[in-house]
């Protein structure tokens, strides 16, 4: 369903598999790749119009896209959290995502676990959580 690379043989032998990427089918590639530019992913232009898509993230795992426009969307699908480095920004990329369009599911709040938190939803129905950790009190 995705594609992937070949894992070395002896990550294989050796049993010692590494968590490698996360993939996502998208309806329409060039709007679900705005979308997560608009996070901070670095995605190159041209795979607007391509099949597939990736982007590295911090710390090395992958973040795929694979046009699927019969059969993209969550089923009770992943969600995807994305770290702020203050609770402020929590706020202010969720108002650019909301003003911009984009579904929201819950505002902005201080969550009881100690997290600045909110909650929207990517063009293909994924959900995609912002937090930050709040200040120890």
């Amino acid at each position: 369903m995705f594609k992937t690379t070949m894992l070395s043989p002896s990550s294989v032998d050796g049993m010692s598999p590494t968590f490698d990427a996360i993939g996502l089918a998208v309806a329409d590639m060039a709007t679900s790749l705005k979308f997560y530019r608009r996070l901070g992913l670095d995605i190159p232009a041209e795979s607007d119009h391509g099949p597939h898509a990736e982007a590295t993230l911090p710390g090395g795992i992958r973040l795929m896209f694979d046009a699927q426009p019969d059969s993209a969307g969550p089923k009770n699908g992943p969600s995807l959290a994305f770290l702020c480095e203050h609770a402020s920004e929590v706020d202010k990329v969720y108002a650019d995502l909301s003003d911009a369009g984009y579904v929201t599911t819950r505002a902005p709040w201080d969550a009881e676990w100690g997290q600045r938190y909110a909650v929207l939803k990517d063009p293909d129905g994924y959900q995609v959580e912002l937090f930050a950790w709040l200040p120890k009190s």
